[in-house]
């Protein structure tokens, strides 16, 4: 097998060889050209094993989560406590989408809020999603068949649930899983580094919560490729009355025919707004 990296900590990195996990540096050229190890991170190491020589072509790296490679990204949800932001959900399906990457929508605490809203707003953009129900198990199987032959992360707002998904997907690892503030109505970022775990015949990894104001530093979408990251638009875009349509106010846009017609969510069309404001203030050199 090819050595991975699987976390890093405090300047140590964990690379799975097949002799099992080894701890080692990187070489400080890394860091004189500006790159930064990840988890996910094909290697190769020197001869004894406690250094990285070199970083393998990546085919994808996120900075929020910092992992590299990935196949699929859980994008997971709560119900209540925290309450979730669809804009926050949406940026991160777009990072993902943009970055080849298969988006999964997973909503948990179904049992103690209704998810209509998630289920109204998703329902038909295209993203898969799954509901899960810890007392029944159910979702859990849609999960592993994701997961099996593919490096997967998890990641959503602190609080929603990561780490216990991860224990019920496979109870032998043992994460902590924290309690709620209730004050903050947050979670308490209870897993402090991203890591990797070979579970359910693939890999996925447990990576740190993150706050909703930390969002714009996801993935940089010039505003002209913002449609491609909607799924639900690409039935329509190719019907706009004009060339290079923005889909916002334009005379003859089909995908806002097919808002108005109820074809396409509400929620998700604010999303798209809410993100082409955001990257047509971007300056040249922040893209």
């Amino acid at each position: 097998m090819t050595p991975y990296i699987t976390k890093g900590v405090g300047g140590f990195y964990y690379v799975r060889t097949d002799d099992g996990i080894a701890e080692c540096r990187a070489r400080g050229i890394f860091r004189k050209r500006g790159i930064t190890p990840v988890a996910g991170d094909q290697v190769v190491l020197n001869a004894d094993a406690n250094m990285i020589d070199e970083i393998l072509p990546r085919k994808n790296v996120f900075v929020r989560p910092p992992v590299a490679n990935l196949d699929v990204l859980f994008i997971v949800a709560s119900t209540t406590q925290p309450v979730p932001s669809t804009l926050v959900l949406d940026k991160l399906a777009a990072s993902a989408l943009y970055q080849n990457v298969q988006p999964v929508l997973v909503v948990t605490k179904t049992d103690l809020a209704a998810a209509d809203m998630l289920r109204q707003a998703y329902t038909g953009s295209g993203l898969p999603l799954i509901f899960l129900h810890y007392d029944t198990g159910e979702g859990l199987d849609e999960v592993r068949g994701w997961i099996k032959d593919r490096l997967c992360a998890f990641c959503g707002n602190s609080g929603v649930g990561k780490s216990t998904l991860i224990n019920a997907l496979a109870p032998d690892l043992a994460r902590e899983t924290g309690e709620i503030s209730r004050k903050l109505g947050r979670g308490r970022h209870t897993t402090r580094e991203a890591e990797i775990f070979e579970v359910c015949g693939g890999r996925i990894a447990d990576t740190p919560g993150f706050a909703s104001l930390e969002t714009q530093r996801l993935c940089r979408i010039p505003k002209e490729e913002l449609e491609l990251v909607f799924p639900e638009f690409e039935p329509y875009r190719e019907q706009c009355r004009f060339v290079g349509c923005s889909h916002r106010s334009e005379k003859g846009c089909a995908v806002r025919e097919a808002l108005a017609e109820g074809k396409i969510s509400q929620t998700r069309y604010d999303s798209y707004l809410a993100m082409y404001e955001e990257a047509a203030q971007l300056k040249d050199w922040e893209k």
